[in-house]
């Protein structure tokens, strides 16, 4: 019988294709909290804490502290409520070596929530893990670059301040209405 922490790989590399990753899809959003939500409200309450021991299990809460949020609680404070668990066991695994029995693909996600911080020592970071796989994924340190210059030139991601009731700058509302991310 498959565990939880099997699930979750499966669903996430197996089951899905990367181009649903990082789209905005109501389907999908609603596919991964459909069977998702009671996991991840069970993982916030530290119930599966003893994961974060192992390559997959780190892996498995990496994916339900940092991604499964963006999809159950999009243009939700929520989705980003999780994002400091999810870099604090992508620390403690990259500590460990984990990250370096991982194939490229799996690594990304280890790596994610360094690139989701907004701050910039984290952002730093992240560039230099995505560059020491360049040759694995070139895209993988270009997004990290991307959200660097993001961070260096506003501080903080300016596409979610109307999500955080954070008030744009007149620099962030012309950087979001001439198309900018992050």
């Amino acid at each position: 019988m498959k565990d939880m922490r099997e699930d979750i790989l499966s669903f996430w590399f197996t089951e899905t294709a990367p181009a649903q990753w990082f789209q905005v899809s109501p389907v999908f959003d609603e596919m991964v909290r459909t069977k998702f939500l009671d996991h991840f409200l069970w993982a916030e309450r530290g119930y599966c804490d003893d994961w974060a021991n192992t390559a997959d299990g780190a892996l498995a809460l990496i994916l339900t502290f940092d991604q499964f949020p963006r999809n159950m609680f999009r243009d939700d404070p929520r989705q980003y409520a999780t994002d400091a668990k999810a870099l604090q066991i992508a620390e403690r695994a990259i500590e460990r070596g984990f990250d370096q029995v991982m194939p490229p693909l799996k690594r990304r996600f280890v790596y994610l929530p360094f690139e989701h911080s907004e701050d910039i020592g984290h952002q730093y970071r992240s560039v230099q893990l995505f560059a020491a796989m360049k040759n694995d994924d070139p895209m993988g340190v270009e997004y990290a670059e991307r959200h660097l210059r993001v961070i260096e030139q506003f501080g903080r991601f300016p596409h979610r301040n109307h999500i955080l009731g954070r008030e744009s700058t007149p620099a962030e509302d012309l950087f979001l209405r001439t198309g900018g991310k992050y």
